[in-house]
């Protein structure tokens, strides 16, 4: 019975999650009384060893729109393959809403260039090394959606070789 205590903390130690607000807005409903006040919250979830995801949370005050982002950014989870530098496998693209999102690797010591929501995105994902820009939107929700589609859509060589059938030597020649 000990035994299996002690490797479910370490199973907890290990899945640390980390969570940062990006953005909290006061939002307002109109009714019949007058207006109604909420808080919504933009959540990113990571586990700084390739899991991610972005949750949005609605509640009366800004603690429990927190905690349902977090809820809500657990359920969105992805994984993201990277390289040993600590980079992304090849260059990509995400779009969220009318943000758009573009993404290169960088060599090791460059460090994560990118702004706002994909910065968070990205440092939570993992990612130590490498180039982003945002497209289009500055909207924060949608940038972290674009970000995170962008990261979904990467593939080990590994993974192409596997869909084409090939031996992964013969994916350099």
């Amino acid at each position: 019975m000990a035994n299996r205590r002690r490797s479910n903390r370490s199973r907890e130690k290990e899945t640390n999650w980390q969570e940062r607000v990006v953005q909290i807005r006061r939002v307002s409903k109109v009714v019949k009384g007058g207006k109604k006040l909420s808080f919504r919250a933009i959540v990113v979830v990571g586990n700084e060893r390739g899991q991610v995801g972005v949750g949005v949370g609605k509640a009366s005050d800004v603690i429990g729109a927190v905690k349902k982002g977090v809820a809500d950014g657990k359920k969105q989870l992805i994984d993201v393959p990277l390289t040993k530098a600590n980079s992304i496998p090849h260059p990509t693209f995400g779009e969220g809403g009318a943000a758009r999102v573009m993404m290169r690797p960088a060599a090791p010591g460059t460090g994560v260039i990118a702004g706002g929501a994909v910065r968070t995105v990205l440092e939570l994902a993992g990612v130590r090394n490498v180039l982003a820009k945002q497209l289009g939107s500055d909207n924060p929700l949608n940038n972290a959606r674009a970000a995170l589609d962008a990261l979904d859509s990467l593939r080990t060589f590994a993974e192409v070789a596997e869909e084409r059938g090939v031996a992964i030597e013969k994916l350099y020649a």
